[in-house]
């Protein structure tokens, strides 16, 4: 068998016979070429969120990536400070646009977090909660059911008022508390459970598109999914969601199970292959950045290979393919409940942002909603700091972020905020009940919030 160190597809690889079984794993799954692309000019560092919370060089993507080589090239030894290191960057990948060499970052973190993961000695409780979760519960479209089902039952049956009457919720970790204050009406019904597996267009259909629906979407946000369906249609659409698709496979990749995330990516690409589409939308910008790169996800995979680089061509996010093909509706706010003149803001998602490059499109479809006023928060492109599960493993560093990004929202006086992916609306709802006035703000998706004002909406 060829040494991985001597494989074709990182021949700079130096040849080194590490002692340390993590540095041997590090120097076979890390993209040699990309470490040492960067050219260590700096111009990530302010594009940085850690980076610019700590200011100090090994919280900077410049920073980890000599982390990295110097751990390849043998220079220093990986410990627990050097996991500690690679785990604290949120993986906004807000340091691709500013890079001027094109480093792949989020690869390389996402090589390292998996190298890391094959030598973890996780204790019996965090191994256990990851088996539940990333083999257990988001894999299988049953037990998601099951799950959302279980905390409707939770939220509606009286049983969340006893638990926090009792005191209860002071045995869970202070995120975890903080989130079951602000998460949504769950639901075991799922997008195709309320309309199906194919919706028509409102008109003649410009083009036959399938919606990913995603895991933990089709549970907390089943509505938004919904009226996804519906947006399509009325921008003239057919729409197909291929039933036996599955989680998409980020929060895997992100948290060093990239084998599990390539499992899931081929399971997907078996779902999508005979739905004859000319798209793939996404609703949420942390599962468009990862099917997006399927390509990558699969390159040295040959039986697959082929199949990722088309179905990877084919994913859009909604508010891109809406701009670029779609029969924009239009958008009246007298249409809504609330009549009278809004003011909206928005905060990037960082992967429909910085991975999908679909930044632009939300904001057009805003602007064009009659009677609303679009208000540009400052630094709307930074992370709001979820980042996945980023805000429950790293909870101090993400509050910090989310505390400056409050003050700029609180200071464009929306009556809305509104993104595009579902970590960062739980994110900013936690920040508006924690530093706004959740009755004077409301955080929403930007899907619901141009569903419901379309001026002559009609369901087939």
């Amino acid at each position: 068998m060829a040494n991985p160190t001597e494989t074709s597809a990182y021949p700079k690889k130096p040849a080194i016979n590490h002692a340390n079984p993590l540095s041997r794993t590090l120097l076979a799954k890390l993209d040699y070429d990309q470490l040492t692309n960067c050219m260590r000019c700096g111009f990530c560092l302010p594009a940085c969120p850690t980076f610019r919370e700590t200011g100090l060089e090994p919280e900077s993507p410049r920073g980890r990536i000599a982390l990295m080589k110097a751990v390849a090239d043998g220079l220093m030894e990986p410990d627990q400070a050097f996991a500690d290191q690679m785990n604290h960057c949120l993986g906004c990948r807000a340091c691709e646009p500013a890079c001027p060499a094109d480093v792949k970052y989020g690869q390389l973190i996402e090589q390292a977090r998996d190298a890391i993961e094959d030598h973890a000695e996780h204790g019996l409780p965090v191994k256990g909660i990851r088996n539940l979760f990333f083999k257990g519960v988001f894999p299988h479209r049953g037990r998601l059911k099951w799950m959302g089902k279980g905390i409707a039952l939770y939220q509606k049956s009286g049983l969340r008022s006893v638990v926090r009457g009792a005191g209860l919720l002071r045995l869970l970790p202070k995120p975890v508390r903080e989130m079951e204050g602000i998460i949504p009406e769950a639901s075991g019904q799922g997008v195709v459970e309320r309309i199906g597996t194919f919706y028509p267009a409102k008109g003649e259909a410009i083009a036959r598109v399938a919606l990913f629906r995603g895991c933990i979407m089709d549970v907390l946000f089943a509505e938004t999914n919904v009226n996804t369906v519906k947006l399509l249609s009325e921008a003239g659409f057919e729409v197909v969601i291929p039933p036996t698709q599955t989680c998409c496979g980020a929060l895997h990749a992100h948290s060093g199970e990239m084998e599990q995330a390539r499992e899931l990516a081929r399971s997907n690409l078996r779902a999508f292959e005979e739905a004859g589409v000319s798209y793939i939308v996404s609703n949420a910008g942390g599962c468009g950045a990862l099917l997006v790169e399927y390509d990558h996800l699969l390159h040295d995979d040959p039986a697959y290979r082929e199949l990722a680089a088309k179905f990877a061509a084919r994913v859009v996010d909604i508010s891109q393919l809406l701009v670029s093909r779609g029969r924009i509706p239009a958008f009246d706010e007298a249409a809504a409940t609330a009549a009278e003149p809004v003011t909206i803001t928005y905060q990037d998602s960082c992967h429909l942002r910085n991975v999908m490059k679909s930044g632009n499109a939300p904001r057009q479809l805003m602007r064009s909603v009659a009677n609303a006023t679009f208000v540009e928060m400052q630094e709307a492109d930074r992370c709001c700091g979820s980042a996945g599960i980023y805000n429950v493993t790293q909870p101090e560093m993400a509050g910090q972020i989310l505390d400056h990004k409050m003050e700029h929202a609180n200071r464009t006086g929306a009556r809305y905020l509104l993104t595009s992916n579902p970590g960062c609306l739980l994110q900013m709802k936690l920040g508006v009940s924690k530093h706004g006035d959740p009755a004077a703000m409301e955080v929403k998706h930007v899907v619901d919030f141009l569903y419901e004002r379309i001026a002559d909406r009609s369901d087939p």
